[in-house]
Formats: C-alpha cells, structure tokens, sequence
C-alpha cells in the first residue's frame, strides 16, 4: 500500500530552526500539541498524551510545522512517558539552546493512572 502524504512528512520531519526575530529582549514562548501519542513499550496500547513547551529563545525559535511534524513521528514508537518526554527535552535544547527551556508530558489516564513528566533546564520543580 503505498504511503498518503501526510505519512510521508511524518516520516521525513526534521526540526527546523529560524532565527529569534526579537534577541534584544526576553520573551516566553508557550506550545501546546494536545494529540500526543506513542505506544506503551510493554503492552503495544497506545498512550495518549499533551506535549507542553516553554522556551525563552536566545538565538533560535522553533518552526512551528517541523515540530508538529516531529512530534508525530512518536505515534508508532513503542516508549516510555519518561523517554519520549526526556526526548523531545534533549531534541529541542540540542537545536536551540535557549536560555529557559520546560517540556511537560502530561499522559492521559490509563489503568487509572494518571503521569506528569517535566523537565526543565533550571531544575526548580
């Protein structure tokens, strides 16, 4: 079968970088993406998740379309709420080393459990 469009952008997303248009000043940057999923690695069920960042930018923001498209790309990955968020943390610090840095995943509720992963650059929780 082959692949629709929309799959194979999935497939190919890579994080894409654009210049800070405002370096004179700090500013917070604040992204929602609440259609996370991934596959729980010991099941296979799907885990559903909102992927919370908030950045400040140094020289660098984020292109908004690469990161969806990123981000989608976890939807047939089998892992952990702690990796996938520890990931897209260590991914987006790699690329645009900003000055403040917070990734939340908060997973929907399975089995009764409910997770919040968080990390962030200044380790203040």
């Amino acid at each position: 079968m082959e692949k629709r469009y929309g799959e194979l952008a999935i497939e190919q997303a890579q994080l894409e970088i654009w210049e800070n248009p405002s370096k004179e000043r700090d500013y917070l940057i604040e992204i929602t993406f609440p259609e996370f999923s991934c596959l729980c690695p010991r099941s296979g069920y799907p885990d559903y998740a909102t992927i919370k960042i908030r950045y400040i930018p140094d020289q660098y923001i984020i292109e908004l379309r690469s990161l969806k498209l990123w981000l989608n790309k976890f939807r047939n990955r089998y892992i952990s709420h702690e990796q996938a968020t520890n990931e897209i943390y260590q991914a987006l610090e790699e690329k645009l080393k900003p000055k403040f840095l917070e990734v939340i995943g908060d997973f929907n509720p399975r089995g009764n459990v409910h997770t919040i992963i968080r990390v962030r650059s200044d380790q203040s929780y």
